[in-house]
């Protein structure tokens, strides 16, 4: 959607899958703050319903609590 480049999306994050509440083409890491394209996103956690940039950032969030 061209209306959403350069916009961060909401997406609520689900087991496996999320789904998108307002399109854009970017998240931004929960941890680091860096921009994850939609279609680079691989990582999240459902109960904080919070994107990672890599699997590191998301281990050390669970780590964290």
């Amino acid at each position: 959607m061209l209306m959403a480049q350069g916009r961060p999306a909401r997406l609520h994050y689900m087991a496996n899958t999320f789904r998108v509440l307002a399109p854009g083409d970017h998240v931004v890491c929960a941890a680091s703050g860096e921009r994850i394209a939609i279609d680079d996103l691989r990582y999240w956690s459902v109960r904080r319903q919070e994107p990672y940039a890599t699997a590191d950032a998301a281990t050390a969030a669970e780590r964290v609590g």
